[in-house]
């Protein structure tokens, strides 16, 4: 982000992957960024327009599998998103949208279908469908709380060679082998719903200061963590 521009957010194909309220994880960006004062500007791309190569976040929501399949077609076809993150820019891709992120993804049959291949990932179909709260504890390098979200898939990913989990599932399925999600540079995928910033503030401001490049000075949450500590409360194991 260069300091005389606004901060700009990037939703794609809202027509086709965008369930569960996946939307608010741009609205918690805008808020958040402006309780800071630093300007805003998000750009809502559908599936027949061209990705733009300029923003500075970019966010990918859920969706089923005939919608996800052709987004994955469209966003190889185009490559905007791929020299977007190659410049820099940061990504939050959501449930379908984590999975096209990777090599392959498992289509309306289970059968293998090609992502886009932004990040070194697999996914595939499970036995059954995971639905519930998912929590986990995140990567201490990342330096945020607990995550909390809701799933709703049939999905286990596998994770290459420097891709690092997101956290370490305590509640729910996330991947399916006891993580949740993954991170590698500036790119953040998960199973998270909910919607995922919003139940985890922690997180958006992650996203944030990677996109401005510096620490983000406090704003108050007091209210909102009461209530997330006691949402964590009656999910967790005791």
């Amino acid at each position: 982000m260069q300091s005389d521009s606004a901060l700009r957010l990037v939703w794609i194909y809202p027509d086709l992957l965008s369930t569960y309220g996946d939307q608010g994880n741009v609205l918690v960006l805008e808020q958040r960024a402006q309780r800071r004062g630093i300007p805003v500007e998000t750009v809502h791309v559908r599936s027949a327009d061209p990705v733009p190569e300029g923003g500075d976040i970019y966010l990918i929501g859920g969706g089923e599998d005939r919608p996800q399949i052709l987004a994955a077609e469209r966003l190889r076809r185009d490559g905007g998103l791929h020299r977007a993150v190659a410049r820099g820019a940061c990504l939050l891709a959501v449930c379908a949208g984590y999975q096209i992120m990777g090599t392959t993804f498992g289509g309306e049959e289970g059968q293998p279908v090609d992502g886009i291949g932004l990040i070194d990932i697999a996914s595939g179909r499970g036995t059954g469908r995971a639905v519930g709260e998912l929590a986990g504890e995140a990567d201490p390098a990342l330096g945020i709380p607990t995550l909390t979200g809701f799933e709703n898939h049939m999905g286990v990913t596998r994770l290459g060679p420097g891709v690092r989990p997101l956290a370490r599932t305590t509640v729910g399925t996330g991947n399916g082998d006891g993580t949740e999600g993954c991170y590698a540079g500036r790119i953040v995928g998960t199973y998270l719903h909910g919607p995922a910033l919003a139940r985890n503030p922690g997180l958006a401001d992650l996203l944030l200061s990677w996109a401005v490049g510096a620490q983000l000075p406090p704003i108050d949450d007091t209210w909102f963590e009461r209530l997330r500590q006691e949402r964590l409360a009656a999910v967790l194991p005791r």
